[in-house]
């Protein structure tokens, strides 16, 4: 079994900042991409930004220059720093990840996801 716990939501005024952090355990090989997405009220999810096992980084154009994506891979942690945050990054925000591991014998990459973290940014 494998999970995805995230940590860090909650409420903060425009221009704030939140720390997101997302760990990953349980019976785990390796970890592959992660990332992170979000999801408003009445749209979409939608991808924020996404990060390879060796630290490259890409990021949505919305977030660009103002949200920071990490990981430490001894840890299997995302980490996703949110800076000069505005109202419409409001969201419930979700980690993902491909992660391989062994199911029924035979080792395979599979894409989980964490339960979700609401953040709110509001005056």
């Amino acid at each position: 079994q494998v999970q995805l716990v995230e940590s860090g939501g909650g409420l903060v005024q425009p221009g704030g900042s939140l720390r997101l952090s997302c760990a990953a355990s349980g019976s785990i090989a390796s970890v592959y991409g992660m990332g992170w997405y979000r999801q408003a009220p009445g749209k979409q999810r939608e991808l924020v930004a996404t990060i390879t096992s060796g630290g490259t980084a890409s990021y949505a154009d919305s977030v660009k220059g103002r949200f920071t994506v990490s990981r430490d891979n001894a840890k299997n942690t995302v980490y996703l720093q949110m800076s000069s945050l505005k109202p419409e990054d409001t969201a419930v925000y979700y980690c993902n990840a491909a992660i391989n591991t062994r199911v029924a014998g035979m080792f395979q990459v599979y894409n989980y996801w964490g339960q979700g973290t609401q953040v709110t940014v509001s005056s």
